[in-house]
């Protein structure tokens, strides 16, 4: 029953630090580019978008699709850039160890 008492403290203790982690990554934000720095857009770790910039040069009609084209490939560089910092951080919370979360 002791082991068991100590078990559920770790998890507990665990639970805590999962949710500070959680807490701290809100703030923590990453920048995707694309077209050489034409095109960057700032999220958050937990994928919130905090920002986009375009170049002036690509604002016009003709460059239309490679701007869209540029906005989902900055998003998807950030996005990879966020993950990989959860996974992170989320290995130093848990000790590497794997959880369903």
């Amino acid at each position: 029953m002791k082991d068991m008492m100590g078990l559920l403290k770790q998890a507990q203790a665990m639970q805590a630090k999962v949710q500070d982690m959680q807490a701290a990554l809100e703030q923590i934000t990453v920048e995707g580019h694309a077209g050489g720095g034409l095109v960057k857009i700032t999220l958050t770790v937990k994928g919130q978008i905090r920002s986009v910039s375009i170049d002036p040069s690509l604002l016009k009609p003709e460059e239309k699709e490679i701007v869209e084209d540029l906005v989902a490939l900055a998003y998807e560089n950030a996005r990879h850039q966020a993950e990989q910092i959860m996974e992170e951080k989320m290995r130093e919370v848990t000790g590497g160890m794997q959880l369903p979360f």
